[in-house]
Order: C-alpha cells, then sequence, then structure tokens
C-alpha cells in the first residue's frame, strides 16, 4: 500500500503544480483518491466534449482549494485524462492537506 505522506505536488514561488486523472461522464464531480503514483483521481459530470471536462475541472478546483478559477492553468493533458495542474496563490502544503481531508487513506487504481 503507498503511503500517503507524500502526494506528488510540487511547491514553487507563486503556487503549485500537481497531477490529475479525470473520468468524465460521473455521476457525481468529486475527488476519488490518490493513486499509487501521488495522482489525484477526480470524476466529473461532464463529457470529454469542446474542453466541457476541463471548464468543470477548473471550476472544481478553484471551488476546492480557494482561489479563483483564472489562478488555475492545465498546463499539459487538455486532450487528455491525465493533466499537470498549475495553481497560482495556494502552496502544496495546502493542496496536501486539502486533498488528504478529501481523499482519506483510499489509494485508487488507475482503472476507470
Amino acid at each position: 500500500m503507498r503511503d500517503l505522506k507524500n502526494l506528488n505536488i510540487t511547491d514553487a514561488s507563486r503556487g503549485a503544480a500537481f497531477t490529475v486523472k479525470i473520468v468524465p461522464k460521473a455521476n457525481k464531480t468529486e475527488i476519488v483518491g490518490i493513486q499509487e503514483d501521488g495522482t489525484i483521481k477526480i470524476r466529473l459530470m461532464s463529457p470529454p466534449v469542446e474542453g466541457q471536462a476541463n471548464e468543470e475541472l477548473i471550476k472544481f478546483l478553484a471551488d476546492f482549494l480557494h482561489v479563483t478559477s483564472k489562478d488555475i492553468e492545465i498546463v499539459a493533458g487538455l486532450d487528455g485524462r491525465r493533466k499537470l495542474i498549475s495553481v497560482l496563490n495556494v502552496n502544496a502544503d495546502d493542496v496536501d492537506r486539502l486533498v488528504k481531508a478529501k481523499a482519506g487513506d483510499t489509494v485508487v487504481d488507475d482503472d476507470d
């Protein structure tokens, strides 16, 4: 079992960066858990068409991390399920704390 003490969240001078894996067309938008590699798995209600899932992901993360949507950027993976997220005005410790509070000790598979 993975040691959840170390998520893959990078601290930067103006924010934090981390990876997510999205599962579109879910019944509920939510954080599912943390994968073995430290990726945060998130279910989204939106389908992956015309950027709908990306828009929902940004809105969800902004609300979850208490920042504005303008503070969040999908740096890589716009067209895929794995994405690199950059968030301004938040530090890695805050992201780590919020994700762990929501995900608990749930280690999830990479499977959809």
